[in-house]
């Protein structure tokens, strides 16, 4: 046996759910452009979970369900009030998720038909959870979900009580779209090893939230934000990114280990925090992006992959540094439950093995000798 570091090129599973190949990304064979042009969220996520794009009535059926598993328990809600004013957002997820199980009389019915069940109230009461989050770290009280919203105005709604602009729900719901899933990623394999051992969804969910939490996963977007503020105004770009590169600093929001030729979700980003910067008549965040990425990629050869622009979005959409990531989870969530759904299907626990590389013929000696 040779180890592989990181499992790189290692191909770990078979899954009908989403591809990547030759820098082309697909959802159950549906090209990324084609869906982020054209499908909501909702659409998207019930591909993901049944194979196929919803008829009418399939998707007025999605979207009732969805709507009426928004609301959390008010439990859930006193536990996360609890929680310190100054709590990591991600770990706060974490934690509020592992918690919601408690509450689901079905979270260890391990059916098709329960954990189908399982998937879509996790939709509905993740983005409830993350705003619930957001307010009361604020010292705020948190907004119940609107009845028949979309996953996106809920989401925008929730965060500050006022009806959210039309750009701005077609903004975040296409974010939603491009995050959905991403093949066999570090959190959804972690997921998909959970529940390989027949543990119950939420844990499954759980365990993906905690891979998430990492800065070289789902938090890279937060540090791209970072970078932008400390940079702070566009005269001062071209020498702080000019010294970064002469460090040889990583500079994040480029390169991706799958995609050789630019990640494909970028330049939806890109023209999206184009759009939102000229609504909300401040572009600054979008030409600095820009510019980075021109400097960048001129120099190292490196394009922007999916965190570069989405910090930009999220910023124009006025949601705070510290939730870039939790947003990632509303949306990866689709595609975690998909893979959860396609390994209890034709399940067999994941168990590898590594190559030993310590001590040999060593001897027990008791401990008065040693």
């Amino acid at each position: 046996m040779t180890a592989t570091k990181g499992l790189e090129g290692i191909v770990a599973t078979t899954s009908s759910i989403s591809s990547i190949v030759d820098g082309v990304l697909t959802y159950r064979g549906y090209n990324i452009d084609d869906l982020a042009e054209h499908a909501s969220f909702e659409e998207v996520a019930y591909l993901l979970w049944f194979g196929k794009l919803p008829n009418t009535d399939e998707l007025k059926s999605l979207r009732k369900s969805l709507s009426d598993y928004a609301p959390i328990p008010s439990e859930l809600i006193a536990q996360i009030q609890l929680y310190p004013k100054n709590m990591s957002t991600m770990a706060a997820l974490r934690s509020a998720i592992s918690a919601l199980g408690l509450y689901d009389e079905q979270a260890d019915e391990m059916t098709a038909e329960a954990n189908e069940n399982k998937a879509v109230k996790l939709q509905a009461q993740l983005p409830t959870i993350v705003a619930a989050i957001a307010r009361i770290r604020q010292g705020k009280d948190p907004v119940a979900p609107k009845e028949g919203a979309s996953i996106a105005e809920n989401f925008l709604y929730m965060m500050t009580g006022e009806e959210p602009s039309e750009t701005a729900v077609k903004a975040l719901d296409q974010a939603l779209v491009l995050h959905a899933d991403h093949e066999l990623n570090a959190s959804t394999f972690a997921a998909r090893v959970t529940v390989a051992t027949l543990s119950d969804i939420y844990s499954g969910v759980t365990s993906a939230i905690g891979a998430l939490k990492g800065p070289l996963h789902g938090g890279a977007n937060e540090a791209v934000m970072k970078m932008l503020n400390e940079i702070g105004t566009p005269d001062r770009l071209e020498a702080a990114i000019q010294e970064k590169l002469n460090n040889r600093e990583k500079i994040m929001g480029f390169g991706h280990r799958v995609y050789k030729n630019g990640d494909p979700r970028a330049k939806h980003l890109q023209k999206m925090s184009k759009e939102l910067g000229t609504m909300n008549n401040d572009t600054r965040l979008y030409e600095m992006s820009v510019k980075i990425e021109e400097l960048v990629t001129g120099q190292k050869g490196l394009k922007p992959n999916v965190d570069f622009y989405s910090a930009s979005v999220y910023t124009q959409l006025g949601i705070e540094q510290e939730l870039f990531t939790p947003i990632f989870a509303i949306s990866r969530v689709s595609g975690w439950t998909a893979h959860i759904l396609e390994q209890l299907a034709d399940n067999r626990i994941i168990r590898p093995r590594a190559e030993y590389t310590g001590p040999t013929d060593q001897r027990y000696i008791s401990v008065e000798l040693r």
